[in-house]
């Protein structure tokens, strides 16, 4: 007599303030995505989010009648309206949804890491064990940003105790240590696992145009528009170039008086350099509009682990970045730089060495990109680092 055995997988339930099918608010999203495929099939993954994308004002067409779960993927998925984001309707969530761990993926976010963290702390819900990844917000360039409200923010949390006895999650040894000045005691379990990038084929890798002769070198910035991802930083760093620059511009505006600086530095820029914006992108266009470049852009004050800056590398096309991402030592195997960004004119002179590099030079650079991929992804244990986050004891 055959007796058949159900196999309950272990059930993460994880809150964050946009999912898929969004796609405006860049890395996070598709931090959780790329998790969720790789380990949907050993994990039940139950997501809460939002149900519209970031700066829109009308929720997802077609979506359930709010208070259900769709399937996205291998993930089932909770849009919240507006009106179901109090601390009620939280704690509610966290009562009738059955899990192993609690998955935050904020610090400072008020109602998706917050709420969650009260209700556990006020007995309105159970208290299974919880990971929380802070996403680079611990990054000197990002607490700058916003500084006394994140400040009083740090203070209240800890006067709650709100962080006590949680698993922390780092994207790399510099986030950790950042977690540890920040948190100091609180942060006692650190876990490094790195952000898991977008599976990739091969085949589907964009052709490169050719750049041709004496034409302008094309540069591209992809990112949301926001202090953070430091679009201003980079028009100052295009003033100070010699060589003629197309410089295409990608990302929604999160931030509207931001972007209107931005413009008038913009229409300073020096005649040899040319400046577009492109407006926001659909994910699944990223690695063509990428490919189409010859130096990928972003002088961001901090990030945890920069899903774009993998694309830009993912498709061939060399980066110039700052100092404050995990991918570091670029420039020690000719795929790029990460330069301080206490040093402007490197950048501007880093660009003005790839303008003048011929066809053939930017082509072996493109070859050199491809390969430190590839050895970036052959020798990760990523994955399985990711997988211990949800079935190690803390």
């Amino acid at each position: 007599m055959n007796t058949s055995i159900t196999v309950t997988k272990p059930i993460i339930l994880a809150f964050l303030h946009y999912y898929l099918p969004g796609y405006k608010s860049g890395g996070p999203i598709r931090t959780i995505a790329n998790l969720v495929e790789a380990l949907g099939d050993d994990f039940d993954f139950r997501i809460v989010t939002s149900d519209r994308d970031a700066t829109d004002t009308e929720p997802y067409p077609g979506l359930p009648p709010p208070g259900q779960w769709a399937r996205f993927g291998k993930a089932d998925v909770l849009y919240l309206p507006p009106d179901r984001k109090g601390l009620q309707a939280i704690a509610g969530i966290l009562r009738d949804t059955p899990h192993d761990t609690l998955y935050l993926n904020s610090f400072f976010d008020p109602v998706f890491t917050m709420m969650p963290l009260l209700a556990r702390r006020l007995g309105l819900a159970p208290t299974p064990r919880c990971v929380i990844a802070p996403r680079g917000e611990f990054s000197p360039g990002a607490l700058q940003l916003k500084a006394t409200k994140k400040h009083a923010y740090l203070a209240t949390s800890r006067t709650l105790g709100l962080y006590r006895n949680l698993v922390w999650q780092a994207s790399s040894e510099h986030e950790a240590e950042d977690i540890r000045r920040v948190m100091g005691s609180a942060a006692l379990n650190i876990r490094v696992a790195v952000d898991l990038p977008a599976s990739t084929d091969s085949k589907a890798i964009p052709v490169h145009p050719s750049r041709g002769e004496d034409k302008p070198l094309r540069v591209v910035f992809l990112s949301r528009i926001s202090p953070k991802k430091n679009l201003e930083f980079a028009i100052e760093v295009l003033r100070k170039v010699q060589s003629p620059v197309s410089f295409d511009i990608y990302g929604p505006v999160r931030e509207v008086d931001y972007w209107e600086h931005c413009r008038k530095l913009l229409a300073s820029l020096p005649g040899h350099v040319t400046a577009s914006y492109r407006g926001g992108i659909e994910h699944d266009k990223v690695p063509s509009v990428l490919s189409g470049y010859d130096l990928f852009f972003l002088p961001t004050r901090g990030e945890n682990y920069g899903h774009v800056i993998y694309e830009a590398l993912a498709v061939g096309t060399p980066v110039l970045i700052a100092d404050t991402t995990p991918w570091r030592d670029l420039a020690d195997s000719g795929v790029g730089w990460d330069l301080s960004l206490e040093k402007p004119d490197a950048f501007s002179e880093r660009i003005d060495h790839m303008a003048h590099l011929s066809s053939s030079q930017l082509s072996d650079m493109r070859s050199r990109v491809s390969s430190f991929l590839q050895r970036y992804l052959a020798g990760s244990e990523m994955i399985e680092a990711n997988r211990q986050l949800f079935v190690s004891q803390p």
